[in-house]
């Protein structure tokens, strides 16, 4: 979150400010949004947070304003850059929210130890509000799920190694 003063010297961050915030980065979680910046009242103010690990260099900071952004911990995405060079990766073709199942409450497609084939659906991602099948590309059986139902995943993250 970055404070622009308006004409006058930079006013104190309140608590209305703080509620905000909050505000704004549930609304991140709703969203599957990565960044939202707003402007009223002579404040402006981004909240942004990292999916990936290339994505965590620091952005620049135009004002000495204090700034909030949220980041996972690199040793989560460190195991996924490791499991993405697994031989039995299947990386997602796309930006979007992964789900396990067709509709909410419905049996996940997968499950550890399941039996695939070539073209089986393992999971949907949903992008742009469609819903794309991702299917296998080998037959074999499920060792792994690496992505929560319902969460965000970038172009290429691994997301189900099949051996």
């Amino acid at each position: 979150m970055a404070r622009q003063p308006d004409d006058k010297a930079a006013a104190k961050f309140s608590s209305e400010d703080s509620a905000l915030v909050r505000e704004l980065a549930l609304l991140l979680d709703e969203t599957s949004l990565t960044e939202i910046e707003i402007e009223r009242a002579g404040l402006r103010l981004r909240v942004a947070r990292n999916i990936s690990v290339a994505a965590t260099m620091p952005m620049p900071v135009q004002h000495a304003a204090p700034a909030l952004v949220a980041s996972p911990s690199a040793a989560p995405a460190a195991a996924a850059a490791d499991m993405s060079k697994h031989p039995g990766a299947v990386s997602s073709p796309m930006v979007g929210t992964a789900y396990w199942s067709p509709e909410p409450g419905a049996k996940p497609f997968i499950e550890i130890g399941s039996k695939v084939s070539v073209g089986q659906t393992l999971l949907i991602i949903e992008a742009m509000k469609t819903m794309n099948q991702i299917p296998s590309p080998r037959a074999g059986t499920v060792t792994q799920i690496l992505v929560e139902d319902g969460q965000p995943v970038e172009f290429g993250e691994p997301l189900v190694i099949i051996e």
